[in-house]
């Protein structure tokens, strides 16, 4: 059974930093694309960042230059480093397959980061 487990999340003043860590058990971790995502309150769910397989990288213009995704396979483990966060990054933050379309249906708790401005 696929089981995703979000952590690292919290409160911090803009400006600050946030290492998020997703776990994840069950998959054949190795051959996907990983992705974070985040859903803000009132909003739907959107795409942040991803990582190939291979290590290659995309983020989203909103996150691009301050955000980077990594992933340790040895670790079945996919790391999001948030720097200079805004208020605008507040959310609930998960991690999954890309694209969303190919995402698992369990998704994991998640994790809040909110930023205070």
């Amino acid at each position: 059974q696929v089981q995703l487990v979000e952590s690292g999340g919290g409160l911090v003043q803009a400006g600050g930093s946030l290492r998020l860590s997703c776990a994840a058990s069950g998959i054949i971790f190795n051959f996907d694309a990983m992705a974070w995502y985040r859903q803000a309150p009132g909003k739907q769910r959107e795409w942040v960042a991803t990582i190939s397989s291979g290590g290659t990288t995309a983020y989203a213009d909103s996150v691009k230059g301050r955000f980077t995704i990594s992933r340790d396979n040895a670790k079945n483990t996919v790391y999001l480093q948030m720097n200079n966060l805004k208020p605008e990054d507040t959310a609930v933050y998960y991690c999954n397959k890309y694209p969303h379309s190919r995402a698992y249906p369990n998704w994991g708790q998640g994790t809040q980061v909110t930023v205070s401005s």
